[in-house]
């Protein structure tokens, strides 16, 4: 469901500085946090790679943004992105397609500069994965006849169950996890979207045992709206579940360096290996682009090509 949109009097925080840029460019966020509710975050990025463009093309060519051409947007890439990561280098490049797009359509420039730019070639990067027995075994560590124990085998298994980012697990809060529904509530995910995740019948059950058993110790009297609480009663901290997930790795005998995000990773090629749609696993991950989401298709036939390799009489 998209975002409410907010009240055009009052200005985007991260349009408070660099007046000194193509006041389009103001626009065109003011723009994106009307329409698309973007976080300050993502809002910054948008306008950190327009105004070095347009810093760029202004002392070069005397031009703001608005008046580029077709090849000023080559020469650019060529000037200072000639030792730059591909992926910097494309995320410039897409926010420069969304500026053109939105000034073509309000009609600020006559036509589009970046239809015959094409992206930089990027390394096709595999994420690490868990096998199902592994995520298992990390799943089997708590132990939660601990009041910390069952915590920990609670933010496990929604992990895994939903595919969450650490920091929207840990920024959960007890009202965003709907035990009667079975869902879970990722208010201001990345690029500032919400979206509901099924939580799943296992984590609806260690989650509810949680809520009854541990959470109430651990607050021991106190509020906190966090779902995920620490002994002093407070909100789990990402360095803090960080370290948990290695500790528990090393329990349940995982050699490889594993993070949180290990587990979203084998959330989303789990869910591909066992067939599910890509369109649905990129709305359950709250990826703008599925592009993103491929990368676990991939992964999945690699692992097929592994499997038939060791198992067929002429792999």
């Amino acid at each position: 469901m998209p975002n409410a949109p907010r009240s055009a009097a009052a200005e985007p925080p991260s349009l408070q500085s660099r007046r000194d840029i193509d006041p389009t460019v103001a626009e065109f966020l003011d723009a994106l946090w009307l329409e698309d509710g973007l976080s300050r975050n993502t809002l910054g990025a948008y306008r950190n790679d327009l105004a070095a463009f347009d810093v760029w093309l202004h002392a070069h060519e005397g031009r703001r943004i608005s008046e580029a051409r077709a090849g000023d947007i080559e020469s650019w890439f060529a000037s200072v992105h000639a030792d730059t990561r591909a992926t910097t280098a494309n995320r410039r490049l897409s926010a420069l397609r969304r500026y053109f797009q939105w000034a073509l359509r309000e009609r600020r420039i006559a036509q589009d500069p970046c239809l015959s730019v094409r992206s930089a070639r990027q390394p096709l990067r595999t994420p690490k994965i868990l096998s199902e027995a592994q995520v298992e075994a990390l799943l089997r560590a708590p132990r939660v006849e601990t009041e910390l124990g069952l915590r920990d085998k609670a933010m496990l298994e929604t992990l895994y169950a939903t595919g969450l980012r650490v920091s929207e697990l840990v920024g959960l809060a007890a009202l965003d996890v709907n035990l009667n529904e079975g869902v879970v509530r990722v208010v201001g995910g990345k690029g500032g979207k919400d979206r509901l995740v099924p939580l799943g019948a296992e984590a609806a059950h260690w989650v509810d045992r949680y809520v009854r058993h541990a959470r109430p110790l651990l607050l021991a009297g106190r509020l906190c709206d966090a779902m995920f609480v620490t002994v002093r009663g407070d909100a789990m901290h990402r360095q803090t579940f960080w370290l948990m997930v290695g500790r528990y790795a090393r329990e349940a005998d995982i050699r490889a360096p594993i993070s949180p995000h290990v587990l979203r990773h084998a959330f989303a090629t789990h869910l591909v290996n066992h067939g599910a749609d890509l369109r649905v696993v990129q709305m359950l991950l709250g990826h703008a682009d599925i592009s993103t989401t491929q990368i676990y298709t991939h992964v999945a036939r690699e692992r097929l090509k592994a499997l038939h390799a060791q198992h067929h009489p002429r792999g």
